[in-house]
C-alpha cells in the first residue's frame, strides 16, 4: 500500500466515524459538538467522493483487464480502449487527490523573484546565466506571466554576472519555487576554437514576493548611497546619480539596481528585492527545515554542487535530485519545463505526505 491509499484509507475511517457520531442521539443535543462534526463531515465530503471514485475505477480496471484475454477480438480491443480511458480517470484523480492531501504551500499565491548569478566558470558561465533567463523568460511568456527585470549586470558578450527579475502570474511561485539551486551547464563555448567541452555553473535563488504589509523596514535601519550606473566593461550608461545601493544594516544585505534612469525606480526595485530577501529570512527563522534545504540547493555556485545539468553535445537535461533524464535539451532552453516541473510537484506533495501526519 503507498503512501497516498494509506492516508486515504485513515481519512475514510475518520469520516465514518463523523457519521456514527452525527447519527447518534447522544451527540443530538450537544450543539457545538454537532456543528463541530457537520463542518468536519462538510470538509472531507469532497475529498472521500473523489476517493470513492478512485476505489470504483480501481474495481472497473481489475475486470475490464479481465476482458483482454478474450478469443473474441473485437472484445478485446474494446476492452482495451476502455481500460486506456479508465487508468487516464485513475491518474487525474490520483492527481487531485494527492494535491488535496498536501499541505499548502503558504507562499502559493504570491508573485516569484528570481535572482540567477554566474558561478564558476567566468564569461561561459555568464553567457549560461543569461541563457537560464531567456529559459524562464519563454516559459512564463508561455504561461502568460509578466517578466520585469529589476535589477541586472550584463556582460560584453551578452550574459550575465546577475539578474534579477520578478515574474507575475497565478500559481507563479509554486510553479518556480524548486528551480532554486545550481545549474551546471556543458558545451563547448562560442569562444573556444579547439571545440572542446567545458563545464560552468550558474546559481538560481527563488523568493516569494514579499509585500509592504508582510515586511516592514524602518528608515533608520537602511542606509542608501546612489552612483552613476555604468554598462558592460565599465562603459558609462548615464550621466546622473541615477544608481542606488541600499544596505540593511541590521543584516548587512545589500541590493543595487540601476537599470532604470529614474533614481527613484531604482529605489523602489531595490526596496521590493531586499523585502523579499527578508521576507526569506525571516520564513527561515520560523522553518529551520526550510532554511538548511535552501542552503544546500543554492550553495556556493561551484559547478561540483548541482542540482541539475544541462549537456549540450548530449541534447540532455538531468535533474538530479528525482533521477530524471529528458533528451530534449533543445525545446527545454526554449522555455518548455512544464514536464520537469510536473515531476518536481509530483515528488514533493509525495514528500510531504509522507512527513505530515
Amino acid at each position: 500500500m503507498d503512501t497516498l491509499e494509506a492516508k486515504l484509507k485513515e481519512i475514510a475511517q475518520q469520516f465514518e466515524e463523523i457519521e456514527a457520531a452525527l447519527s447518534d442521539p447522544a451527540n443530538l443535543s450537544n450543539r457545538a459538538r454537532m456543528t463541530g462534526l457537520s463542518r468536519k463531515h462538510a470538509e472531507l465530503l469532497p475529498l472521500i467522493q473523489d476517493y470513492r471514485k478512485w476505489i470504483r475505477i480501481h474495481r472497473e480496471i481489475q475486470e475490464v483487464h479481465s476482458l483482454l484475454a478474450s478469443k473474441d477480438s473485437e472484445i478485446a480491443e474494446l476492452a482495451q480502449s476502455e481500460l486506456d480511458e479508465l487508468k487516464e480517470q485513475e491518474s487525474a484523480i490520483r492527481a487531485r487527490l494527492q494535491e488535496e492531501l498536501t499541505p499548502k504551500d503558504p507562499n502559493a499565491h504570491r508573485n516569484t523573484i528570481i535572482e540567477i548569478r554566474a558561478g564558476t566558470g567566468g564569461e561561459e558561465a555568464a553567457l549560461f546565466a543569461g541563457d537560464l533567463f531567456r529559459m524562464y523568460s519563454r516559459y512564463a511568456e508561455s504561461k502568460q506571466w509578466t517578466v520585469e527585470v529589476l535589477s541586472s549586470n550584463p556582460t560584453g558578450l551578452g550574459g550575465y554576472k546577475e539578474i534579477i527579475f520578478m515574474v507575475s502570474g497565478p500559481n507563479a511561485y509554486s510553479r518556480l519555487k524548486f528551480e532554486g539551486g545550481t545549474h551546471r551547464v556543458q558545451r563547448v563555448p562560442e569562444t573556444e576554437a579547439s571545440g572542446r567541452v567545458h563545464t560552468s555553473a550558474a546559481t538560481v535563488a527563488v523568493l516569494p514576493e514579499a509585500e509592504e504589509v508582510d515586511i516592514q523596514i524602518a528608515p533608520e535601519d537602511l542606509r542608501i548611497d546612489v552612483f552613476r550606473s555604468s554598462g558592460p566593461g565599465g562603459q558609462s550608461v548615464n550621466t546622473t546619480d541615477s544608481a542606488v545601493r541600499i544596505t540593511h544594516i541590521p543584516t548587512g544585505l545589500v541590493v543595487t539596481c540601476q537599470d532604470e534612469k529614474s533614481q527613484h525606480k531604482n529605489r523602489a526595485r531595490a526596496l521590493k528585492v531586499l523585502r523579499s530577501r527578508l521576507l526569506e529570512l525571516e520564513q527561515q527563522k520560523q522553518f529551520t527545515e526550510q532554511h538548511l534545504q535552501r542552503r544546500s540547493m543554492v550553495g556556493s555556485g561551484d559547478r561540483s554542487e548541482r542540482i541539475r545539468t544541462y549537456n549540450f553535445p548530449q541534447n540532455r537535461l538531468t535533474d538530479h535530485r528525482i533521477n530524471l533524464t529528458l533528451h530534449r535539451l533543445d525545446s527545454i532552453m526554449e522555455g518548455e519545463l512544464d514536464d520537469i516541473i510536473d515531476a518536481l510537484i509530483q515528488e514533493d506533495q509525495l514528500n510531504r505526505l509522507r512527513t505530515n501526519p
